[in-house]
């Protein structure tokens, strides 16, 4: 064995997290297809408990709404997106460790998922909404929260290092 080869991550580890990556992506687009073909549009809001409904909102901005009164073309927010699902693709590819492949995976699903909306349809589907009496959360999806899931994976990650001493 070069020494080439002992610091290449594992071919499993990178197909792993490309399959996880794809897999989040497509649970995203299947869960925004039955919301805006199967749910809403028949039915409106949807009340599941005192807590959460399901409702169609189109954000047009990125996280939260935000920069969603500017008159960006959906286009460059996903390809923004996508600048970066690119980035953490490679990242992906490098790391060695399995916790970290997983919140990539999942970034990069979400971040995928929410471009590709902004090219289907100029703005993301977002139908998950969580309330407190009158007080609502902003509506989000799927590829939210991988996103969130995954940042907060690459956080406990560095934690987890920072706690071993590595680097």
């Amino acid at each position: 064995m070069t020494a080439h080869s002992i610091a290449d991550p594992p071919a499993s580890l990178k197909i792993y997290g490309l399959v996880f990556a794809f897999g989040w992506f497509v649970l995203d687009q299947i869960t925004k297809w039955w919301i805006l073909e199967e749910v809403v549009s028949s039915h409106g809001a949807i009340h599941i408990t005192p807590f959460f409904n399901l409702v169609l909102g189109w954000n047009r901005g990125i996280s939260f709404g935000m920069l969603g009164g500017h008159d960006l073309p959906p286009w460059i927010l996903a390809l923004f997106s996508g600048s970066i699902a690119a980035g953490l693709i490679i990242w992906l590819l490098r790391t060695r460790d399995r916790l970290v492949a997983t919140g990539l995976a999942l970034i990069i699903g979400g971040a995928l998922g929410n471009a590709l909306d902004r090219l289907r349809h100029g703005a993301v589907a977002d139908f998950l909404d969580f309330h407190l009496a009158d007080w609502h959360w902003p509506a989000f999806n799927m590829a939210d929260v991988g996103v969130v899931c995954g940042a907060a994976l690459l956080i406990t990650d560095s934690f987890i290092r920072r706690d071993r001493g590595a680097n």
